[in-house]
């Protein structure tokens, strides 16, 4: 599948490869250029590949509160929280963001490559009270990425936005359009969504690049950079086998409530995992890869790379991986294996780049 803005890309050079069955762009000017650029200035990247659905009526609350791991009934209008949809055994189903549009209406956003089964876990699920639409072939999404997006955006678009706060939404009129913008962020900077009726998503993209400010940047880049900062990527850091637990403890999920996979998701944390997902520092800058081993110091096998890469505002290489906690308790060390060379490598806290601007209350 292609999205709306596939010319674009292929009229910019960008490299594209397939990812969560669509064709998307990987690189423009370079992975490195474009983290960098981001971490300075900002950038735009094409997100429309995502999924979006509506729900509403009297029971879509209660129907959420029992499918998703967060506390639905604490989202205010205007606000939007992140959790998980667990399978009946704990196992992530999908990683997601709940938005409360109104009193009884709500929107989830989720990975492209879980869209079509999200949909029918949730479907089948669900009260006859609440309608469900799956919105998200009409619905075109841009992500503005860095510390300068909210003047470079206001530049492009000749507007003033509102004042959000962190993980805050707000229905506005830009250039003519009625559009939902957000401000959460997948890069640990200052950021937004921009959700924009598909036919009007081109309109979009060539007034936020028409003055060079904002940069095109690829999934390469935005993996780096989510990388940096400890954020999980759906398939690798979380799985449909695997609870939450093991990765974020108690964290995006509400256990004072019931909701499908609990009971797993409890006995995880209170009888503790064999493996913990952790942030590793490697030395060098040659980077571990996904599913590479972690060894213990004498190099037995002590666990596995979700992910890796280079992190270029760090200048070294880091990962996020699962790794024996027996293994970590250790005073020898670790090791990840990558193409026959072992390489040292140490537990770090999460998350590796610690200057990202998401959080503050002024751009």
């Amino acid at each position: 599948m292609k999205t709306a803005l596939f010319e674009r890309h292929q009229q910019l050079g960008a490299r594209i490869a397939p990812f969560g069955g669509w064709d998307m762009p990987i690189q423009y000017a370079g992975i490195i250029a474009e983290h960098e650029h981001t971490r300075r200035e900002a950038s735009v990247f094409d997100i429309c590949h995502m999924g979006e659905f509506e729900l509403r009526g009297t029971s879509a609350e209660a129907d959420l509160e029992r499918l998703l791991t967060m506390s639905v009934a604490s989202i205010a209008v205007g606000q939007c929280k992140y959790g998980f949809l667990l399978n009946d055994q704990g196992g992530v189903i999908d990683d997601l963001t709940c938005y409360r549009l109104d009193d009884q209406h709500f929107m989830l956003v989720v990975n492209a490559a879980t869209c079509a089964g999200d949909a029918a876990w949730i479907r089948e699920r669900l009260s006859p009270g609440t309608e469900f639409h799956d919105i998200s072939a009409w619905t075109g999404k841009l992500d503005v990425q860095g510390p300068r997006s909210r003047q470079l955006l206001e530049d492009a678009l000749e507007t003033t936005l509102p004042d959000l706060g962190y993980f805050r939404f707000a229905r506005i009129n830009l250039l003519g359009v009625s559009c939902l913008l957000s401000r959460t962020g997948y890069t640990g900077e200052w950021g937004y969504e921009l959700y924009v009726p598909v036919e009007t998503v081109t309109f979009f993209w060539d007034a936020i690049v028409r003055r060079g400010d904002i940069k095109p940047a690829g999934l390469g880049a935005r993996d780096t950079l989510r990388l940096e900062v400890g954020y999980p990527l759906y398939g690798h850091e979380l799985t449909a086998d695997r609870t939450p637990a093991a990765a974020f403890g108690k964290n995006f999920m509400a256990l004072d409530k019931e909701f499908t996979g609990r009971a797993s998701v409890m006995a995880d944390l209170e009888n503790g995992t064999a493996q913990q997902l952790v942030g590793l520092a490697l030395e060098g800058r040659r980077a571990a890869r996904a599913e590479d081993r972690v060894l213990d110091a004498e190099g037995n096998p002590a666990g596995f790379i979700t992910s890796g890469s280079l992190a270029p505002s760090l200048g070294h290489a880091i990962a996020m991986a699962y790794v024996d906690r027996k293994a970590m308790e250790s005073s020898g060390g670790l090791q990840v294996e990558v193409k026959g060379s072992k390489l040292p490598c140490r537990v770090a806290p999460l998350p590796f780049y610690q200057q990202g601007t998401a959080r503050r209350k002024k751009p």
